[in-house]
């Protein structure tokens, strides 16, 4: 579990294929790798991924079939940064809000336009994915928790302040690329309880 709040960025340094799926190492800041190890749970841009030979500088991922088809993460190239953060302790602050790592699908950046000293950026997404999308709700958008503005059909706006556009990689984004779209947990729980029904509410028993 993650918050959205994201420690710093990395550089991907190489990609390795491996029987039809892909192996992917990140040179990172050495602070952030103080006290990780194999095994451990990290977000490169908003995509949950296992950590493996971690060492001073940096650590190796798999990325599996179903993580390239649904991220961004399979067309990164050797020099792209990235957003990063460690997983989440139950003694940290919860800055941002809850978010998995489990991409639900991209989002197209369709403009970006000034707004005082910060920027609004436009995104489109899957129509599927706009009933999870609320204004003043929450999304993370590769690894960035951030607050909607506005929703109209599958677009929706966020307004980003400097400090986020400086240390994350959103800032170098560019009209017409995609980012990896994490909806708001909660909100997904909802819809899945409406599905199905409230306790007692089983399909098929309702009289």
């Amino acid at each position: 579990m993650f918050t959205g709040i994201v420690a710093d960025t990395g550089v991907l340094q190489s990609r390795q294929p491996l029987e039809g799926d892909l192996r992917i190492r990140f040179e990172v800041p050495s602070v952030l790798m103080e006290g990780c190890k194999s095994g451990d749970s990290i977000s490169v841009s908003g995509v949950c991924l296992t950590m493996l030979e971690p060492y001073e500088k940096g650590f190796s991922a798999d990325l599996s079939v179903e993580t390239l088809d649904l991220t961004s993460l399979g067309d990164r190239q050797p020099g792209d940064k990235v957003n990063l953060e460690l997983a989440l302790r139950a003694a940290d602050r919860l800055g941002g809000h809850l978010v998995s790592g489990h991409v639900d699908s991209l989002a197209k950046l369709i403009s970006r336009t000034e707004d005082a000293r910060s920027e609004r950026f436009l995104f489109e997404t899957e129509s599927s994915l706009a009933r999870f999308i609320a204004p003043k709700g929450s999304v993370c958008l590769d690894g960035v928790s951030l607050t909607v503005n506005l929703v109209e059909d599958n677009r929706f706006s966020i307004c980003i302040i400097p400090h986020t556009l400086e240390v994350t990689t959103l800032g170098r984004l560019a009209v017409g690329h995609n980012v990896n779209l994490e909806v708001d947990l909660i909100a997904r729980y909802l819809e899945r309880l409406n599905q199905y029904g409230y306790a007692g509410d089983e399909p098929g028993n309702k009289e």
